[in-house]
């Protein structure tokens, strides 16, 4: 079986933390025999723009590179400012991967995208035009953000939803949120991780600190993900304000909100930035620390927070997209989004009660390594890619997702 996966995220050795849980499904889709193909088609920017902001000075190239064995083109776009709001990219998308699939004779089964904007509506016109049955997996922001920009764009994102072949959604919140936009009902699916990379090293923290460098005196608590303040960024630096002196927080990833965290007067100090880096590398530093915290406005499924369940490391989340799932009967440790009040009693708790947190932690990750295993995963995809296949009939049930724990 041969699939094209188009997305606009994908690891590459200039961003090696770009859409990580996409390259870990399609990694395990290799292992149990399916051909994957990858086009992440990339944004090019004109010159006047390039002239009037540094972040569109970098001019992308058509390229194809190979990683871990899967062939990866990244033809160019045209992009403009805002593009999603006002000016929606699908149809330029689509044409640059119609000319990835012409000119280097692609041949394949079906497509899956992943995310409704801009892959999937790219998707929906390629599909169109090659007559290919196609897969759009909805991830979250696609959902909770991209409609509400305009008008225009809940019309796009209805069409596409509708459009589509066979609809997954990483969560059963997710699904629900989508149904009620669309009336579509949708599979539900989690993303898996390799539990393998992330199985409790034998090795201590002690020792995982003292290789890295980091203080082993201070208690740790990690962030990894872009540096946007919809992450949350700022409340949890706001947060070191009510926590003990002997409390640090390190920052992995880049973007934007990294120059306002900079401007922290804790910064170097009590605050960290440490900057993007590779996912073994993140695995370490995961393992070093004392508390995961994922302080969204919005999510889907983060894959980081199963990620770092799987070390047995603390989580201190908000309560948004598919994350009250995956708690089960723990989401009242939970927070609100925007909350730094309540993300530092949460941190504390877990800070001053390590009983608590230590039995948080084993059920949580007694259930993750139950049902979100990456290789339970595609053997489920590949069952729904075979019965799109033979049938070519679309899927409109809803699919039953893992068990959530329960009291």
């Amino acid at each position: 079986m041969k699939v094209l996966w188009v997305t606009s995220a994908y690891p590459s050795d200039k961003q090696p933390g770009n859409g990580v849980f996409h390259e870990t499904q399609v990694q395990e889709l290799k292992k149990q025999g399916i051909e994957v193909t990858v086009i992440c088609p990339v944004p090019y920017h004109s010159p006047i723009l390039r002239l009037l902001k540094k972040k569109y000075q970098l001019t992308p190239t058509s390229s194809i590179y190979e990683r871990n064995g899967i062939t990866v083109y990244s033809p160019k776009y045209t992009a403009y400012p805002g593009q999603l709001r006002w000016s929606q990219p699908d149809q330029r998308i689509a044409k640059a991967v119609l000319a990835a699939i012409k000119e280097n004779n692609l041949t394949f089964d079906l497509l899956h995208a992943h995310f409704a904007m801009p892959s999937g509506g790219a998707c929906r016109r390629v599909a169109k035009e090659i007559k290919k049955p196609w897969v759009l997996t909805l991830h979250g922001s696609d959902v909770h953000i991209y409609p509400s920009f305009s008008k225009g764009a809940e019309k796009i994102f209805c069409k596409t939803v509708l459009s589509a072949d066979k609809v997954i959604t990483v969560g059963k919140n997710l699904a629900d949120k989508a149904k009620d936009k669309t009336g579509r009902d949708s599979i539900v699916l989690p993303i898996g991780i390799d539990l393998s990379k992330f199985s409790h090293p034998l090795i201590s923290k002690r020792h995982v600190k003292k290789q890295l460098n980091l203080p082993e005196d201070k208690k740790i608590i990690i962030f990894v993900g872009r540096l946007v303040k919809e992450k949350g960024i700022f409340e949890l630096a706001e947060s070191l304000a009510y926590l003990a002196k002997d409390t640090v927080v390190f920052f992995i990833g880049d973007g934007p909100g990294g120059e306002g965290l900079k401007q922290h007067p804790m910064y170097n100090k009590q605050l960290f930035l440490l900057g993007q880096m590779e996912n073994e590398r993140i695995v370490d530093y995961m393992y070093a620390s004392d508390i995961f915290a994922l302080p969204s406005y919005s999510e889907g499924m983060p894959t980081v927070i199963i990620e770092a369940i799987s070390l047995k490391i603390p989580v201190v989340c908000t309560r948004v997209g598919g994350v009250p799932d995956l708690f089960g009967k723990y989401k009242d440790k939970l927070i609100e989004p925007k909350s730094v009040k309540s993300l530092a009693v949460r941190l504390n708790e877990y800070l001053t009660k390590q009983e608590v947190a230590s039995t948080l932690c084993e059920e949580l990750y007694e259930h993750v390594q139950k049902h979100y295993g990456a290789k339970k995963n595609a053997e489920r995809l590949i069952d729904h890619y075979a019965s799109l296949i033979s049938s070519g009939e679309k899927e409109t049930r809803v699919l039953e997702e893992p068990s959530i724990i329960t009291g």
